[in-house]
């Protein structure tokens, strides 16, 4: 096996940084639609916000256009450490199963993907809240083991097809696929992961209003409906496809420069 290869950690880790503070806001505001509503919770039980668009625009005039940045510095040192790991990662796992990118399989990438997501949102958990641990590990793993198998999926095809080169439009469109994708399949998971980190610690220990994630899903479903489970997607999706975009194409470019 070669010496292992530092690029794919750095570009990762740059163009995570790059992507993070390109869509912050849309984050930003997706966790503010998911928490409301909350019966646990009197700060969020009141319905502020009835979209993205209306939270951005009342986030600012309320609040001042620099909090839609508010957090942004834990933000940039989690993509920072997380981002690293995560590409650095998956990218050396694919190497050990085959040599060449061209006989990587979507079972290979997968595999990858979840083992990578898992690995690095432990090692970079610290940057983010303690008890969430296991909910971050669980989402990456759902996000990481889609969308980079997703996206190395259809640029492949794209490529083999004959449609397209290995140009920045086939990273566009490869991307966006990808964070559609990983939209789908996450947002479960990220409205759980929210409102179990956001629940309060009684004096006793418990969590109050949810005992676990399986219970935290079960009761969101019963007394809100299905479609709870995807509140805030259209404002997941349009960050993670700008988001994937901005990263795929700057973490392309960057493995185009002669170092």
């Amino acid at each position: 096996m070669s010496a292992l290869n530092w690029k794919p950690f750095v570009y990762g880790g740059l163009a995570s940084i790059t992507a993070e503070c390109g869509t912050f806001p849309i984050d930003l505001t997706k966790t503010r639609l998911q928490i409301q509503g909350q019966t646990n919770d009197a700060n969020f039980k009141e319905i502020r916000y009835r979209g993205m668009l209306h939270a951005l625009v009342r986030i600012g005039r309320e609040e001042g256009l620099k909090a839609l940045y508010s957090g942004i510095a834990p933000a940039m040192l989690r993509q920072a450490s997380y981002g690293t790991i995560k590409i650095g990662i998956y990218q050396s796992l694919k190497r050990l199963f085959v040599e060449h990118p061209e006989d990587e399989t979507l079972l290979i990438n997968v595999v990858c993907g979840i083992l990578s997501g898992v690995v690095s949102s432990t090692i970079a958990n610290p940057t983010d809240v303690l008890k969430g641990v296991s909910l971050t590990a669980q989402r990456a793993a759902i996000v990481v083991g889609v969308e980079l198998p997703v996206y190395d999926l259809t640029k492949k095809h794209l490529i083999l097809s004959g449609l397209m080169g290995d140009t920045v439009y086939t990273h566009f469109l490869s991307s966006f696929t990808c964070g559609l994708a990983g939209a789908l399949a996450s947002n479960p998971v990220d409205v759980v992961r929210t409102r179990m980190m956001n629940q309060r610690v009684l004096r006793d220990g418990r969590c109050s209003g949810h005992t676990g994630t399986l219970d935290c899903l079960l009761q969101t479903w019963k007394n809100e409906g299905f479609f709870a489970l995807y509140k805030g997607f259209w404002p997941n999706w349009l960050r993670l496809g700008p988001w994937n975009i901005i990263f795929f194409v700057t973490y392309e470019q960057l493995k185009k420069l002669d170092l």
